[in-house]
């Protein structure tokens, strides 16, 4: 007959055990549900956190440029050096077709001994003539022969610089990627931060751009201690107040949009002066001004430790300069920028 054994019961301290870890985790529930929702970020800290990104995306766009401008310098050389070496593979190839004529007319014409040929000659003096070509035409084979090893040489030679090129070419294009792909994240991450504002909030933050530009414009026409310009940089100031106005894209440069150095660049080109491309390289366009007071109107003004932003001098301690993302090209007090003044080029 089977046996009919009972279910065993679950000992005391196992009871325990788990009565205790659902009390903890209705109360840990009841906690969560009751906790305060993390506060959101004011209007100020989400602007200054704007301009943290903006300034950062600045850094990478000058960068981006720096790759883009010897990106097109690359394939200027490259294509440059390819032209030529076709053309000399052609000059090549004709040099060689000429040594063949000239190989073919000696066999055609030379199958005897030249001392034989002297001794059966029915007319020496006409063979002292053609004796005389023949030496001639070996002479001429040397030569031709000289100038396809220059010509080999100078091709095997520009065929590696191109190979090099390409291979510069190659790392600056995926530098490039990387700096854009740097810029756009910045870019995104601000955005991200713009979109938690709310409609009050932003309009608040237009207001405070409106009424800083405003200001500063104020001082520069109202303000007279300030040397003005003369000259190209005069010109290359007037071209810039033209664009007063125009949205900041990074990697800029005119004539509907610009990013800092595209915006003097743009400038300077309009009054005929050609200066780099990047704010970095057009620290060396001129001749450096040190003090703030010595600034002439339309000199290059540098800011940041890097270097990283430029603009014009407009007088007054103001600046005319393309300032970053989501802002136009407009006049700013030095002391706003966000970076120390470092130095002025005058062009």
């Amino acid at each position: 007959m089977a046996s009919h054994r009972r279910p065993k019961q679950p000992s005391r301290t196992r009871v325990t055990v788990l009565t205790t870890a659902a009390a903890a985790a209705v109360a840990l529930s009841s906690q969560a549900a009751n906790a305060a929702p993390s506060e959101k970020p004011s209007k100020d800290e989400v602007k200054a956190k704007v301009d943290k990104l903006y300034e950062e995306a600045e850094q990478a766009t000058e960068k981006y440029n720096g790759a883009k401008e010897k990106q097109e310098k690359l394939q200027k050389e490259i294509s440059t050096i390819q032209d030529n070496v076709a053309r000399g593979q052609e000059e090549l190839n004709d040099l060689r077709d000429g040594l063949g004529s000239m190989a073919s007319a000696q066999y055609r014409s030379g199958g005897i001994d030249p001392s034989l040929q002297l001794f059966l000659s029915a007319d020496p003096d006409n063979y002292l003539d053609k004796a005389s070509t023949l030496d001639q035409l070996s002479g001429q084979q040397v030569e031709a022969l000289k100038k396809i090893q220059v010509k080999q040489r100078d091709l095997a030679q520009q065929r590696s610089e191109a190979s090099e090129k390409l291979k510069d070419l190659s790392a600056t294009r995926t530098e490039l990627g990387k700096k854009k792909k740097e810029v756009q994240g910045k870019l995104s991450s601000a955005q991200k931060l713009l979109n938690t504002l709310t409609a009050q909030e932003k309009a608040a933050l237009q207001q405070e751009e409106q009424r800083a530009n405003r200001t500063s414009e104020r001082q520069v026409l109202t303000g007279g201690k300030s040397t003005p310009a003369s000259g190209r940089a005069a010109a290359a100031f007037a071209a810039a107040q033209s664009k007063i106005g125009t949205p900041y894209v990074y990697g800029a440069t005119g004539p509907s949009s610009f990013d800092c150095s595209g915006l003097t660049s743009w400038a300077y080109a309009q009054a005929g002066v050609g200066i780099p491309r990047t704010s970095q390289a057009q620290t060396g366009a001129g001749t450096r001004i040190s003090s703030m007071s010595d600034l002439q109107v339309g000199d290059l003004v540098f800011f940041f430790n890097d270097l990283h932003h430029v603009g014009l001098y407009a007088g007054n301690n103001q600046v005319l300069h393309a300032p970053r993302t989501g802002t136009n090209v407009r006049y700013e007090s030095m002391s706003t920028i966000g970076g120390p003044f470092m130095f002025g080029v005058r062009v």
